[in-house]
């Protein structure tokens, strides 16, 4: 019989945990697959994993991986993968937004043939117009500077095939994007459209700082046209700049009278010409950091603890 792994990154959701159970494993015990359910404490600072060693008790194809701080959403999600034994993975978050019912669809088209499920989500009438519109900006961004393309509303809530997460457990890159990474991969993908409930309780950990962190983590992982962009904007200036040689020529020669010598055009040029190649330094040097952390090979996670009883309780995965 087939065996479907569902992951779960958790960062201080335990308020959630026990109406997540509820619902998953309603679905999950009528589909005709074994099925396990481990949910990752990405570092949670609340009785996260308190409450997950509880639901263990009462249902014993659910397991935790308990990491040994707070390594971000992505790479939680990649532990999942990399952990997950089932012939499909499917991901979801832990706060509810990702109805659980949605999981019979995916198992349906993954058994049509399509290795890769993924879904674009559509907010609800109530979330917030800047919920909304920073999500629409986020994805024209992406699409524009990026050479892979996303979906707008593209989300973590996804199943992908045994041989897919094969192959994504083989990549070790830091500053993971896995939802560009999926796409990436290729294979025989179906987009699945959903409304994406509210939280059932908390808060989101998603700040905006941390938004535009994921967006610009997300272009520079798959597209280097930011440093063709800040090529192009050195020449256009540069030819700005030799344009206006006539121009003092001219003056020098033929206009003295009416040339004034002063700091204000002096300044003004030294200033925008400045800030224009700290801009160019910067994108030169976020790319240099990518290289410079990926050099140093790093796990993209350290496991603390688990009750996957296939998996040494002190490895870490490096």
């Amino acid at each position: 019989m087939k065996k479907i792994s569902v992951v779960i990154p958790s960062f201080n959701e335990a308020s959630n945990i026990n109406e997540l159970v509820s619902r998953l494993t309603a679905v999950l015990n009528n589909v005709p697959y074994t099925y396990e359910v481990i949910f990752i404490d990405d570092g949670s600072s609340d009785n996260t994993l308190e409450v997950l060693k509880s639901v263990n008790i009462q249902n014993s194809n659910l397991y935790y991986l308990e990491l040994s701080r707070n390594f971000g959403h992505q790479n939680a999600l990649k532990a999942g993968y990399d952990y997950a034994d089932g012939d499909c993975i499917i991901s979801m978050d832990g706060d509810l937004q990702h109805p659980p019912e949605l999981i019979t669809q995916f198992l349906e088209k993954w058994e049509e043939g399509y290795d890769v499920v993924y879904t674009t989500r559509e907010y609800q009438d109530e979330a917030s117009y800047f919920k909304t519109k920073s999500s629409a900006i986020y994805y024209n961004m992406i699409n524009s500077l990026s050479d892979t393309k996303l979906e707008k509303g593209t989300a973590d809530f996804r199943l992908i095939d045994r041989k897919v997460a094969n192959i994504l457990g083989n990549l070790n890159e830091d500053g993971l994007f896995i939802r560009g990474l999926i796409k990436w991969l290729g294979f025989r993908q179906f987009a699945i459209n959903y409304q994406c409930d509210a939280r059932f309780s908390g808060k989101s950990k998603y700040t905006l700082k941390k938004m535009v962190r994921f967006a610009v983590q997300g272009i520079t992982a798959f597209s280097v046209r930011p440093l063709y962009m800040a090529t192009g904007l050195g020449l256009f200036f540069a030819l700005l700049a030799t344009l206006y040689i006539p121009y003092i020529l001219i003056s020098y020669f033929y206009f003295p009278k009416h040339t004034v010598p002063g700091w204000t055009s002096i300044l003004a040029t030294v200033v925008f010409f400045g800030g224009i190649q700290l801009v160019v330094l910067g994108i030169i040097g976020m790319y240099l950091g990518k290289l410079f952390m990926q050099a140093k090979n790093r796990p993209n996670y350290i496991v603390r603890s688990t009750n996957l009883k296939r998996i040494n309780n002190d490895t870490a995965k490096l």
